[in-house]
């Protein structure tokens, strides 16, 4: 037996990565090659579907009979699952295997996506959308477990990451400027029967290209934690999305409720030692602020510029997808600054960019011109949230036990997806306290700036203690046969 662990992402400082040559030559062998390209593709596709079916929405609800005030149950549908279950399915790919459930989360999604482009109904469609939700939920934490314990060496792995990063900002930002001419051109079935072909090759493929990981003897999944967080998530995503707040009440009391579970089982779903890691505790909160700020100023800025600017949604669609696809480049070089410089130097000025580059549109009117501040701010913008994406995601799953892989990434998905979900309604209710539109979008400027500065100096502290890059201790660990 032997105690499997990943190699932290930093020295006693949390400042730097290990004392290795940064610019010295990173050789990753063909299988390598071949499992970073199936499992970085799979978050590709999944990220250009997610952003494609945003695109259709009025056109599936038209053709399933759904009225226009229903639209938001066919985002739902798909959010609840995939927030409710990541931190649960992330723990499951840790005790049964990471490979298994991504090939089930493939399969899932090719029957989801069949049954949603089929559809004639609102009941069919919603229930494609919920397998939907359920094949991120146990893809993304398996895939991204998979993904980091891949590679070895941190550099390699730091510059991955970068690349993952990189794919899913360009995987949302294709799937915007494409999916309206997708749905244009053909229909908006092909939003759903596009993924079909590429989860074919991927489910083939995966078996002969990606290990197994190893499985932990003697753990057995907590029950009562699994069900109590599960139940709270559900709760609390669905009350923020649909502004339900005894829902919202619910879920705090479930997952108060899961907290007092954790504190007393055996083998807890999570380890509240590993919750207070200074690294899975400030990463994810850092992811937290970057994709809330980002989803709640992507709102705001498309009303303005459709209600106030009168722009074409295709025109709109240019103006953030044309800064997205700049800020691809942000993933890649974002992995080599960590590998530099370590993830806390990099996450903070991430944060800082995207926070300070919402400035500048304080200075937006009712005039066209404002596009020349909006458009170079959002190259900026982006840039900084890419960084920051690709920084939280390393840091939050740093310097721990390769059998807790699945449930760090599963931490780091569960905070994206809580993110997305509630960066509209807060931003939405910010902008909408003013008088008019464009007194909200100030407001929401001044919010988003200070939030996000304030943010940098209490994440820039938590990670300042040594502790924060020492190796899990052994009794988080959890022993896995050698391989």
């Amino acid at each position: 037996m032997c105690n499997s662990r990943v190699a932290p992402y930093g020295n006693d400082e949390g400042n730097h990565l290990m004392a290795i040559d940064p610019d010295s030559p990173v050789r990753l062998s063909g299988r390598q090659r071949l499992t970073l390209v199936v499992l970085l593709g799979a978050g590709f596709m999944l990220s250009v579907d997610f952003s494609i079916l945003n695109v259709a929405l009025p056109q599936m609800g038209e053709g399933v009979g759904l009225d226009i005030g229903d639209l938001p149950w066919i985002a739902s549908a798909y959010a609840l699952p995939a927030a409710g279950f990541t931190l649960l399915f992330g723990r499951v790919a840790d005790l049964y295997g990471r490979r298994r459930l991504f090939l089930i989360a493939m399969v899932l999604l090719i029957v989801a996506s069949l049954l949603g482009g089929f559809a004639t109904g609102p009941a069919t469609l919603l229930t494609a959308r919920v397998l939907q939700g359920f094949a991120n939920a146990i893809a993304i934490p398996a895939a991204m477990a998979l993904l980091i314990t891949a590679v070895a060496d941190d550099r390699a792995r730091a510059r991955v990451l970068g690349l993952n990063g990189a794919l899913l900002s360009g995987g949302f930002t294709v799937g915007a400027l494409v999916g309206g001419s997708l749905v244009s051109a053909l229909d908006w079935r092909w939003a759903f029967w596009i993924n079909v072909p590429v989860a074919v090759a991927i489910v083939a493929l995966t078996p002969f290209v990606v290990r197994e990981s190893a499985r932990p003897t003697g753990v057995r999944l907590d029950v009562p934690g699994a069900v109590s967080v599960t139940t709270g998530l559900l709760a609390l995503v669905y009350g923020v999305s649909l502004r339900d707040w005894r829902a919202f009440a619910a879920g705090v009391v479930l997952l108060g409720v899961f907290w007092v579970v954790e504190t007393r089982a055996k083998a807890p779903l999570v380890s509240l030692r590993l919750l207070n890691r200074p690294t899975v505790k400030w990463g994810n909160f850092g992811g937290v602020v970057a994709f809330v700020m980002s989803t709640g100023l992507n709102f705001v800025l498309t009303v303005y510029l459709q209600d106030v600017l009168g722009l074409a949604p295709f025109t709109t669609g240019l103006v953030f997808g044309l800064p997205g696809l700049a800020a691809v480049f942000a993933g890649i070089l974002a992995g080599r600054l960590i590998g530099r410089y370590g993830y806390r130097p990099i996450l903070a000025a991430g944060l800082l960019v995207q926070g300070l580059m919402a400035a500048p549109m304080l200075l937006v009117d009712d005039s066209t011109t404002s596009l020349y501040v909006i458009v170079p701010s959002l190259f900026l913008l982006y840039f900084g949230h890419v960084t920051a994406i690709v920084a939280y995601t390393v840091t939050a799953t740093s310097g721990l036990a390769e059998s807790q892989a699945g449930l760090a990434t599963g931490l780091t998905s569960l905070a994206q997806q809580i993110a997305v979900t509630i960066g509209i309604p807060i931003f939405g209710a910010v902008a909408a306290s003013q008088a008019d539109l464009i007194a909200g979008v100030h407001l929401t400027m001044r919010v988003q700036v200070i939030a996000i500065v304030l943010a940098v100096a209490v994440i820039w502290f938590g990670l300042r203690s040594p502790s924060t890059v020492d190796a899990a201790p052994a009794s988080d660990a959890v022993e896995a046969p050698s391989r």
